[in-house]
């Protein structure tokens, strides 16, 4: 009997230490929580402080990655999904738009604001939406960062807050729970499924029989030329993509939009990226952001559109 209950206190004990150590080293039981939208799907919720995997995760009051907008501030509007967004793997610091943010800042002598309004999985059209419903910011230009993917990466609302495990609308009560429940099982089901997400080996195909070029690089355009606003595309390439030294063919079809309608493009393929810059598939870690933010840089100083960003 006595032995049953040190067993059993040494059980407790294991078990509070745990949730201690998952929640004040790890930030467990502290993730971004979203919300759904009628416009654009979903979004970060406004106004959150987070400390996740060592890294500190903010969002202002108009759910951007960013600093509360300074009205005083030159402004550039950076739109993307997951890339530029970081995720809670990526520290507010190490995300390119706050290096450009510091950079441009030291490189006018006035405060820059290189906002990041983002959140996983938004294709242009859903990067559009935010933009008609809660207007430009007195911006000086917009950068609208994408993936091949994205050509073919259309809203459909589907309801995935609170049911998809990556777009969570409350906080897990224990954090022994949300480690097991949020990833670790999900990993064990993924590990056997079969994965048909890859297209040619040359990244990840949201294309299906029906779908259509996205229309938000179209209403970008339009609404760039409409309010006299620079707009510039940002093709960022995927793990295999940066293997096979060449986008797919959908980014190929992002390219030939932008040349057709002299658009601006940055393709970080030829800016330096490299396998060792990525975390995953697609995602690049924190070397990675900081070689998006230097291609950035090195537009915006050394081509002649570049410089009308600032």
């Amino acid at each position: 009997m006595k032995k049953t209950i040190l067993i059993l206190l040494l059980l407790v004990l294991i078990l509070l230490s745990s949730e201690l150590f998952l929640r004040q080293y790890f930030g467990f039981c502290d993730t971004v929580l979203m919300k759904e939208d009628p416009d654009f799907e979903y979004i970060a919720q406004p106004n959150q402080h987070r400390f996740r995997f060592r890294n500190n995760v903010n969002y202002n009051s108009k759910s951007m990655r960013s600093d509360e907008v300074d009205t005083k501030a030159n402004i550039i509007l950076g739109f993307g999904d997951s890339i530029i967004n970081g995720g809670v793997q990526t520290d507010q610091d190490s995300l390119a738009t706050t290096i450009l943010s510091d950079t441009l800042s030291k490189i006018a002598d006035k405060k820059v604001q290189f906002l990041n309004i983002s959140a996983g999985s938004w294709g242009p059209d859903n990067c559009y939406a935010y933009l008609t419903k809660n207007g430009n910011f007195g911006a000086k230009s917009i950068f609208l960062f994408v993936s091949s993917h994205d050509a073919y990466d259309n809203m459909n609302f589907e309801k995935i807050v609170g049911i998809n495990e990556s777009f969570p609308n409350k906080q897990y009560q224990f954090a022994v729970v949300e480690l097991f429940d949020r990833y670790i099982i999900p990993r064990i089901k993924k590990a056997f499924r079969q994965n048909l997400a890859f297209q040619d080996n040359l990244g990840i195909n949201k294309k299906k029989e029906y779908s259509t070029f996205n229309s938000g690089f179209q209403s970008f355009l339009i609404y760039s030329k409409s309010n006299n606003i620079p707009l510039t595309l940002f093709l960022h390439a995927e793990l295999a993509e940066v293997k096979a030294r060449h986008y797919n063919e959908q980014g190929k079809e992002i390219i030939q939009f932008a040349h057709q309608n002299n658009i601006p493009i940055i393709l970080d393929l030829e800016r330096g990226l490299d396998v060792e810059d990525f975390r995953d598939d697609i995602h690049v870690n924190a070397n990675g952001q900081k070689k998006i933010a230097s291609a950035v840089l090195y537009y915006m100083k050394n081509s002649t559109s570049g410089k009308k960003r600032i």
